[in-house]
C-alpha cells in the first residue's frame, strides 16, 4: 500500500517516505493487537457460555429470557 501512496503523491521526499512507512508499521502493529484483543476475547467469551451451560445455578428459568 506504501507504493501506491508513493505512486500516488508521486513524491520522493525521504522524509514522507519514512512518515509513510512508519505510519503503515504503526497501523499493522495496531491491526495485530486489535486481532489478539479478540482472540482473547473470544476464548474468554466461550469459557463463560461453557460454565454458564454446565453450572446448574447459572441457567436461565423462562421468566429471565430475553425479551
Amino acid at each position: 500500500m506504501a507504493k501506491a501512496l508513493l505512486g500516488y503523491m508521486s513524491n520522493t521526499d525521504p522524509r514522507v517516505v519514512a512518515s509513510l512507512t512508519a505510519e503503515n508499521r504503526r497501523l499493522k502493529e495496531r491491526v495485530a493487537d486489535l486481532e489478539a484483543h479478540i482472540l482473547r476475547l473470544q476464548s474468554e467469551n466461550d469459557a463463560l457460555a461453557a460454565a454458564v451451560h454446565d453450572s446448574p445455578l447459572l441457567t436461565l428459568d423462562d421468566s429471565m429470557q430475553p425479551a
